[in-house]
């Protein structure tokens, strides 16, 4: 073996990387890298797995993560965050993406009858909490001039902030933020009693022979306010297998939902700030899908791509932050408990409990002072089951960004288990190895968490890996062949 002399090699990473290639099995460290897609932060796990034939004793097949040239098998993080891993946010994306498809036009065990049911693309906004810098338009389309009379450009840092930010309610905007889940589940049940009182029917009869079906995603607004996204349609009592009654119409649906978004409210009372009622928007969009292949711009493909883009998003998409601000040692409370219950200032955050210091965020003044305002309200007594220090860089939100109804269509899981085990069998099939019978054979395995990412040279090659296929994509989507 010829040792490298790379003294002269001034970046580590690329040092990394020329000892990786003059590895003797380079080519399998480079295989692992090449099937996890270009994932930025890869699980590195250790331990060994085994099949064995419980009738003869025999070891059918054993690995052991030590025998890889890393010394541990490398696994898909699986954030769906595009600003955390773009591979696996594409892939979370994809499938969010024939989830709602499915719900829409039939498929993954979801029948094709399902694309004649009611179902509207409904969009429940935020209510103000004070005028921001905006693009009004015109009812002809033309963009007027903002309350600032200024005429903003769409890239205009200002959209989205306060015209005054000394009487802007933060306190308001964040608690909604903080409530937004709690909202969306009462707009359901409210929506419910709504469709069975146009029915002329009671909740239990209408229980009977409908079903309300959904799946929504939540969306940053550019002043830092959720706003939610919805699939909302109408099945049988049994799901999307059976039709609801004919007297069950989009017309309907769609007033349930208006009349429902208006009966929400949440009152929250604090010595602090005040009572505050909390409520949706006055900007309700509700709007019928149409049948893939008519001549309109709301189909079911182009709502499921919709909400596949924004399923992938977080808050940084609103110029926040992507990751928790509270320090991890302490855990965010400035200070650890010794034995007796005596508290020692934590050292890491000097005992104010952020990992980084609010007025050193590289956010606008705006985010800056909703974060500010979740880590105030969040050490009050009467809030503190909100957590809204933890989910300060969410400013406030802690809800799921995309759920649905459990009997919507598919499922994530389902998904995932169904390519799971198609790569399983292509593995067999390229490495020869026979069909094992479930019935005779136990597969043993332990595995352990060693880290996270890849060592400089391999987060090159990883680098490599998503601009190839990203280059490839671009290609096809252009028409190439």
């Amino acid at each position: 073996m010829v040792t490298l002399d790379l003294r002269h090699v001034a970046s580590p990473a690329v040092r990394d990387l020329l000892h990786l290639v003059n590895h003797p099995d380079f080519d399998r460290a480079q295989q692992q890298i090449e099937h996890l897609g270009g994932c930025t932060e890869p699980v590195r796990l250790t331990g060994h797995t085994a099949a064995v034939d419980t009738t003869t004793g025999e070891v059918l097949r054993s690995y052991t993560a030590s025998d890889e040239p890393t010394g541990s098998l490398l696994t898909t993080c699986g954030n769906r965050r595009a600003s955390r891993c773009p591979a696996c946010s594409r892939l979370y994306a994809a499938d969010t993406y024939h989830l709602i498809r499915a719900g829409l036009s039939g498929g993954k065990n979801v029948p094709d009858t399902v694309r004649t049911h009611p179902r509207v693309f409904a969009t429940l906004t935020a209510p103000s909490f004070g005028p921001v810098h905006n693009r009004p338009t015109t009812p002809g389309g033309e963009t007027r001039p903002c309350h600032c009379r200024n005429l903003h450009e769409p890239t205009d840092a200002l959209l989205g902030t306060p015209l005054n930010p000394a009487t802007y309610d933060y306190a308001g905007a964040v608690l909604f933020n903080a409530h937004a889940s709690t909202l969306w589940a009462r707009f359901t049940t409210y929506l419910r009693r709504e469709i069975a009182a146009r029915l002329d029917m009671t909740q239990k009869a209408a229980h009977s022979v409908l079903r309300v079906s959904f799946a929504k995603v939540a969306e940053y607004q550019k002043r830092g306010l959720v706003h939610f996204h919805a699939v909302i349609r109408l099945d049988g009592p049994d799901g999307s297998t059976q039709p609801p009654p004919s007297c069950a119409t989009v017309a309907v649906l769609a007033d349930a939902i208006r009349a429902a978004a208006a009966r929400v409210r949440i009152t929250v009372e604090s010595s602090a700030v005040g009572e505050r009622e909390l409520v949706w928007g006055e900007q309700l969009d509700v709007r019928e899908i149409a049948v893939f292949g008519t001549d309109t711009e709301l189909t079911d493909q182009a709502v499921a791509a919709y909400v596949a883009k924004y399923a992938t998003k977080s808050a940084d998409a609103s110029g926040t932050l992507d990751r928790a601000l509270f320090c991890r040692p302490c855990q965010g409370r400035g200070a650890t408990l010794l034995p007796r219950g005596t508290p020692l200032p934590c050292t890491a955050c000097d005992g104010t409990g952020q990992a980084r210091p609010l007025p050193r965020l590289a956010v606008a003044r705006h985010l800056r002072q909703m974060i500010r305002t979740c880590w105030e309200l969040g050490r009050l007594p009467e809030f503190a089951g909100l957590k809204l220090w933890k989910w300060a860089h969410m400013l406030g939100f802690r809800g799921h960004f995309s759920t649905k109804s459990r009997r919507y269509s598919t499922t994530l899981g389902a998904l995932r288990a169904g390519r799971r085990t198609w790569r399983t069998e292509q593995a067999r099939a390229h490495t020869g190895l026979p069909d094992y019978d479930p019935a005779t054979t136990l597969v043993v395995c332990h595995w352990a968490y060693q880290g996270s990412g890849y060592s400089p040279g391999g987060a090159l090659l990883a680098a490599a890996v998503w601009h190839r296929r990203e280059l490839e994509r671009q290609f096809a989507a252009e028409g190439g062949c």
